[in-house]
C-alpha cells in the first residue's frame, strides 16, 4: 500500500514570515503575466510598472520586519530552503538592484518608447535601421488609444521571474532547489536579451549565445549534481558534508562532482575564463538588461558559490581553495588585459565584469576560509593539514 494510500503523508512545515519576501516576488510575476492578458494595451506599462515597484518595495518591508525580530536562521518547506543571515542580506541587496533595475527598463525619457520591444520579429518603431530592418518614423504615442503602442511591458513578468529564482537560489539548501531555481533565474534572462529595440541582429545573436552558455552551465551542474549524490547518497548540503567528513570511500565521485559544480557555477557568474560570450551578450542585450544581469546575477552567483563551498565542502577546503585562487587570478587577468582593447562601452563593461568577477571569487574564498578557521584551528596551525578537517 502506498504511504498516499496509508494517508501517511504530511504536508511539511512551512514558516511563511521567513519566505514572505520570496513568496511576494514569485506571486507578483505571476499577477504579471495575468495583466498581460486581460488589460489593454495601453494600459499595461502604468499596471506593470505599478505591480512591480509595490511587489519589491513589499518584499522589502516583509524582510525588513521579519529580519527585524525573526529567529537567527532557520530551515524552512522540509529544509529546502535555508532562511540565515547571509539569505536575509543577499535578499536584500538583490531588491535593492532589482528594483534600479525595473526603473530602468520602465524608462520611456532616453529612447523614445522604450528599450525594449515584443518580439524578435517585431519591427522597432523608432528609426534607425539596424539589423536590416529599414528605417521607420520616429512614434512617439507610449501606448495611447488608437495609436501603435511603442513601450511593450512583456518584459516585466520576466524580471520579476528572474528575481524570484535569484531569491531561491542563494537561499537553496540542497543542491536540487538550487538547481530548479538557477532554470527560474536564467530561462527570463534568455528571452530578455533578445528584445532589444536598437541593434537588433545583435540583441538577437546574445540571447542564443545566453542560452548556450547558460545550457553549458546547467549541464555541468546537473552532472556533478548528480556525482554528488552517488557519492553522499543525499543532494542536502549538510548531508554531503556530513558524508565528505566521515566516509571511507574513494574520493574520486567527490571531487569529480565538485568540480562539475564548480565550472557550472563559474559559467554563471561568468568568472575568467568561463566568461565566453559574456561581452557578446552584454553588447547585444537591451542596455536596462545589461544592467540587471551585471548587478543581480553577479549577486546570486556569488551567494550560491559561498553556500556551496562553505556549506557542503567547507570542511574539503584544500582541495579546491588553490584551483580556484588560480581561477581568480585569471579571470582578473583577463578582465583587466583584454578590456583595454575594447572600443565598445558595454564590451568593455563587460570585461570590466569579468575582473570583479575575480575579486567576489577571491571574497568567497575567504569567507569559507575564516569559516573553516573558526570550526577547525587545528587544519590551520599544523604544515601538513589532513585529508579531511577534523571539525
Amino acid at each position: 500500500m502506498t504511504p498516499l494510500a496509508q494517508g501517511s503523508l504530511s504536508v511539511p512545515p512551512i514558516d511563511y514570515a521567513a519566505v514572505a519576501p520570496l513568496l511576494i516576488v514569485l506571486g507578483a510575476a505571476c499577477v504579471a503575466v495575468l495583466v498581460e492578458a486581460f488589460l489593454p494595451r495601453h494600459q499595461r506599462w502604468p499596471a506593470q510598472v505599478v505591480l512591480s515597484v509595490v511587489a519589491i518595495g513589499g518584499a522589502g518591508i516583509a524582510l525588513g520586519l521579519y529580519a527585524g525580530g525573526g529567529p537567527d536562521g532557520i530551515t524552512t518547506i522540509a529544509d529546502a530552503l535555508a532562511v540565515d543571515r547571509p539569505t536575509l542580506f543577499l535578499w536584500g541587496t538583490l531588491l535593492a538592484l532589482g528594483l534600479a533595475s525595473v526603473l530602468l527598463i520602465a524608462d520611456r525619457s532616453v529612447e523614445p518608447g522604450g528599450a525594449i520591444l515584443a518580439s524578435a520579429a517585431t519591427r522597432a518603431a523608432a528609426g534607425g535601421g539596424s539589423g536590416g530592418l529599414p528605417e521607420l518614423p520616429e512614434d512617439r504615442s507610449y501606448g495611447t488609444p488608437g495609436l501603435a503602442p511603442t513601450m511593450q511591458t512583456e518584459v516585466f513578468p520576466f524580471t520579476l521571474f528572474a528575481l524570484g529564482g535569484m531569491m531561491t537560489f542563494v537561499a537553496a539548501n540542497d543542491l536540487l532547489t538550487m538547481f530548479i531555481a538557477l532554470e527560474v533565474l536564467s530561462l527570463p534572462l534568455y528571452l530578455m536579451c533578445g528584445l532589444a529595440r536598437r541593434r537588433r541582429l545583435l540583441s538577437q545573436e546574445a540571447a542564443v549565445k545566453y542560452f548556450l552558455l547558460g545550457a553549458f552551465a546547467s549541464a555541468f551542474f546537473l552532472y556533478g549534481l548528480a556525482l554528488i549524490y552517488g557519492y553522499a547518497g543525499s543532494v542536502r548540503f549538510t548531508e554531503i558534508a556530513t558524508a565528505a567528513v566521515g566516509s571511507q570511500h574513494s574520493d574520486a565521485l567527490l571531487l569529480g562532482g565538485l568540480a562539475l559544480l564548480v565550472v557550472g557555477l563559474m559559467f554563471k557568474g561568468s568568472v575568467g575564463p568561463f566568461h565566453t560570450w559574456t561581452p557578446d551578450v552584454y553588447q547585444g542585450a537591451p542596455t536596462p538588461v545589461t544592467a540587471f544581469m551585471a548587478a543581480c546575477t553577479k549577486v546570486a552567483a556569488f551567494g550560491g558559490i559561498v553556500r556551496v563551498l562553505h556549506v557542503a565542502f567547507g570542511d574539503t577546503r584544500w582541495e579546491w581553495r588553490g584551483v580556484l585562487w588560480a581561477i581568480a587570478i585569471v579571470s582578473m587577468a583577463i578582465g583587466a588585459v583584454l578590456g583595454l582593447t575594447q572600443t565598445d562601452i558595454k564590451r568593455m563593461i563587460a570585461y570590466s565584469s569579468v575582473a570583479h568577477a575575480g575579486f567576489l571569487l577571491l571574497g568567497a574564498i575567504a569567507i569559507t576560509d575564516a569559516a573553516c578557521r573558526a570550526r577547525c584551528s587545528t587544519c590551520w596551525r599544523t604544515a601538513s593539514p589532513p585529508s579531511r578537517c577534523s571539525a
